[in-house]
Parts: structure tokens; C-alpha cells; sequence
């Protein structure tokens, strides 16, 4: 019996000292899963209020401000290797206060006063607080990157709670997010020769991308300046038209 005894007791521990890591390891596990419920709903708040501005352009102005709408939900991994250079250890609280891009909102414009329109419009909402903006297309970066961006929080309404989340907001015309996009293939290449021609000439692709979209814009404008004064019966059917819009 004493032999029995003495067995089971390291045993009985054994399973209580695993447990509670695996209890341990679930609550973590729940508490990031709630944490991303978080930032994918602020996307979803944020996709909304974009896709009811565009909604309300085709409607008033028989045109879409925006082109597309991509939203991205940064990675596990990718939070883990943010926490690390920046020498935090990963918890929910040095996430939430050190992290501003875990929820991020590109669209897509056409012309580049829309980007402006579009800014100042989600901004300008009540339940929007804007945290931080940086003007890359007035200040470009060395390497002719441009976009606007935005850090805003939004208010996210839960069963029982209500919390701020914040997200990063760019936009960014066609062009731009042309450019953009091979910038990026072409930046995780390896061993790449010739690098700084390569940077070079990707900087004057990014000139003449912005030279593209400043002439597009000033064709549109005079475009809308020269626009015929339409007859009383063309203007009635052109608000008919409007009617008979798709709004779902």
C-alpha cells in the first residue's frame, strides 16, 4: 500500500501542474482570439462607412469616388516580430498601445482630390477619432512612395461593453497602388544587383506614375468645366436614371 502511495502522488501532481498550463495556454489563446474579434470588427465598422460614402456619391453624384477596397488583419507572426524590435514583450496591453496598423483599410481611388474627399469625410464622423496622419503624396518618401494615411479609433458595440479600436486607414490612387505593389515584390528580392539603380529607377517610375495622376485629374476638371448645360427633358431623365441605381 505505501509503495502504491508513494507512486501516485507525483503522478496527481503531474496532471495538476499540466493542467494548469493548459489552462494557462487556453486563456491566451481566448484572450487573442478576443483581442483580433476586436481589430476584424473596427475593419468591418471602418469598410462600411467607405462603402456607404461611395453609395452615396453614385446616388447625389452619379460616380464612384472608390475603385476598390482591400482590408488586411496583420498576422500572429507579424504582431510577434513588431513586439520584438521594438523590445516589448507581447502582451495585450503593449499590443494595443504600441501597435496602431493590426487592422488595416486600403482604398483604391480614381483621382487624387477623391483621396482628400474621402479623408475628410470619414474624419469628419462623429464616432471617428483621428489619431495620426501623414501625407505621403504632398511629402512623398525618398523612394516615391505615396499614399495618405490615417491611424483612427473607432467605437466597436458589444453585448456588454463598448471599446475604441484602432486601425490604419491608407488611400491611395489606381497608380499609386500600381506603383506600390511591384515596389514590394521587387523590395524582398535577395541579393539584388545593382541595388541602387534599382532604387533609382523605381523613384523616377514613381515621378512619372505622379506626373500621370496630376494630368489625369486636370483632364477630369476641365472635362466636368466644359460639360453641357443639359435640356429640361435630359435633366428629368438623368434624375429618373438615378432612381432606378442598384443600391444593394
Amino acid at each position: 500500500m505505501g509503495e502504491k502511495n508513494w507512486l501516485q502522488v507525483p503522478e496527481r501532481v503531474g496532471k495538476n501542474i499540466i493542467m494548469g498550463q493548459a489552462m494557462n495556454l487556453l486563456d491566451g489563446v481566448l484572450d487573442y482570439k478576443e483581442l483580433m474579434m476586436g481589430y476584424a470588427c473596427a475593419i468591418k465598422e471602418i469598410n462600411t462607412k467607405f462603402e456607404v460614402l461611395d453609395t452615396e456619391f453614385e446616388v447625389r453624384y452619379k460616380r464612384n469616388p472608390i475603385s476598390s477596397i482591400e482590408t488586411r488583419l496583420k498576422s500572429q507572426m507579424s504582431i510577434l516580430e513588431k513586439m520584438a524590435k521594438l523590445g516589448l514583450p507581447p502582451t495585450r496591453e503593449n499590443i494595443e498601445n504600441n501597435l496602431n496598423d493590426i487592422a488595416g483599410i486600403r482604398v483604391i481611388c480614381s483621382y487624387i482630390d477623391d483621396i482628400y474627399l474621402l479623408a475628410d469625410a470619414l474624419t469628419k464622423q462623429d464616432d471617428i477619432r483621428l489619431i495620426k496622419r501623414k501625407d505621403y503624396i504632398q511629402n512623398p518618401k525618398p523612394n516615391g512612395y505615396r499614399s495618405l494615411h490615417l491611424i483612427v479609433s473607432v467605437p466597436i458595440f458589444f453585448a456588454e461593453s463598448t471599446k475604441e479600436v484602432k486601425a490604419e486607414v491608407q488611400i491611395r490612387t489606381i497608380a499609386m497602388n500600381f506603383w506600390a505593389s511591384l515596389e514590394h515584390q521587387i523590395k524582398y528580392k535577395k541579393n539584388v544587383d545593382h541595388a541602387e539603380k534599382v532604387i533609382a529607377r523605381l523613384k523616377e517610375c514613381a515621378d512619372e506614375i505622379a506626373h500621370v495622376d496630376e494630368t489625369m485629374q486636370e483632364i477630369r476638371a476641365e472635362m466636368d468645366h466644359i460639360q453641357e448645360k443639359p435640356t429640361d427633358m435630359e435633366a428629368l431623365y438623368e434624375k429618373f436614371k438615378k432612381i432606378d441605381i442598384n443600391l444593394m
